[in-house]
């Protein structure tokens, strides 16, 4: 049940080579997970990222939080 979950958060990262030097993105957008990473670094809740990006739903930010876990980002 748990992976399934995961597995559906894997399908809204990708990572397109030649756009952002290879960075993952949010799918269809050109938001990329470091940037959702950083906000929520620097103190942002779910609710304001939510507000600056709009086109973004609650499970993007778990996709960009589960796709660090897995492949441990380095950020910038």
């Amino acid at each position: 049940m748990v992976e399934e979950h995961i597995t559906e958060l894997d399908d809204l990262i990708e990572i397109v080579p030649g756009k952002g030097t290879g960075k993952a993105y949010i799918k269809e957008s050109r938001i990329a997970v470091n940037d959702v990473l950083s906000m929520l670094t620097e103190g942002m809740d779910n609710r304001e990222i939510l507000n600056y990006f709009p086109s973004l739903e609650e499970n993007h930010i778990l996709a960009c939080l589960a796709h660090d876990a897995n492949n441990g980002l380095v950020r910038e």
